[in-house]
């Protein structure tokens, strides 16, 4: 297979590039030189924002197509259009936060969509990735694959959310947990959605897919356990009731990353149906060896995990945790 990497240097490109690589398959990368790609590929400079941007993928075809942008759709529709002659399927990594909010738990990719165009410039997230997914289809149609992930967690994260969960543990002493023990949580592995979504679309997939595991493959305690065991140190869980930590503004989410209490939100973010996946062929590694893995690849850096500069970097600050802890 002959791939085209639009992105690839990064977190989810970059774990989909590692595993054509893996599978021998023959990668091209275009990307803007920012960061350097998987040894092993051929690169192609240019920003798919500037005027002429696009100007190194004038010639070249290829078997797929997988693209991971969440800015304007505009850009996916330029891309997607010149290349739908060269390029044999189009997978275009998208987001469940494409569907309306709220949405009720077990809502399959039939749910009711926000709205978005493949000519709109940058707006919001959720509209950006439903003008991109608009955009894919329609260059593609029927050829383009439309991979709606949720949380995504595993190494070369640069949002920080289990990177700031493991580098707390690490630090070690009372750890403010937000429970309850047992929520159940919804997430993905990045190098299991990488899998999927090479597997899908060389099997010739089309459409949305909602990829996340299923609700409950792990669980907060499971998380937040896991974590403490790779990093050794001498954590104390302190688990705590959500009303306290709502009392005090703490905000779900951002400053205790991947939680969410009940409700709406949580309804929204980790209740989504993933029938469709599985049945294509979805397996999702324990939480156990995405936090270990993640561990690993974290001390490499030193325990600074790089950040995206469109996000901010999440985590409670020290003494808002001490002083919840009563410390």
């Amino acid at each position: 297979m002959k791939l085209l990497m639009l992105g690839g240097t990064e977190f989810v490109g970059r774990a989909i590039t590692e595993d054509a690589l893996a599978r021998g398959w023959e990668v091209t990368v275009f990307h803007r030189g920012h960061h350097a790609p998987p040894p092993g590929t051929r690169a192609l400079h240019g920003d798919r924002t500037a005027p002429g941007g696009l100007a190194a993928l004038a010639e070249g075809e290829w078997d797929l197509v997988v693209d991971t942008w969440g800015g304007a759709p505009t850009a996916v529709r330029d891309s997607a259009r010149l290349l739908s002659g060269r390029a044999g399927r189009y997978a275009y990594v998208s987001s469940r936060s494409v569907y309306s909010y709220p949405a009720p738990a077990g809502q399959g990719e039939d749910g009711p969509l926000v709205e978005g165009s493949p000519d709109a410039g940058s707006t919001a997230y959720a509209e950006d990735k439903r003008g991109g997914e608009l955009a894919a289809m329609d260059a593609f149609a029927d050829r383009a694959l439309l991979v709606r992930a949720g949380l995504i967690l595993g190494p070369y994260e640069n949002v920080g959310r289990l990177p700031w969960w493991l580098n707390r543990i690490a630090r070690g002493g009372p750890v403010l947990a937000p429970g309850p023990r047992g929520l159940p949580l919804q997430y993905i592995d990045v190098r299991d959605l990488a899998r999927w979504t090479l597997d899908a679309a060389e099997a010739g997939l089309g459409g949305p897919y909602n990829l996340v595991s299923p609700t409950g493959h792990a669980t907060m305690a499971a998380l937040l356990d896991a974590c403490a065991a790779v990093t050794g140190g001498d954590a104390e869980l302190r688990w705590t009731d959500p009303a306290p930590i709502l009392d005090a503004g703490v905000e779900p989410w951002t400053e205790l990353p991947v939680w969410l209490p009940e409700g709406e939100s949580y309804d929204y973010m980790f209740g989504g149906d993933v029938t469709r996946a599985l049945e294509a062929g979805l397996k999702c590694r324990p939480v156990e060896e995405t936090v270990a893995d993640t561990w690993a690849w974290l001390r490499t850096l030193d325990g600074r995990a790089p950040q995206r500069a469109d996000r901010p970097a999440p985590g409670l600050d020290a003494e808002r945790e001490a002083a919840l802890l009563g410390l």
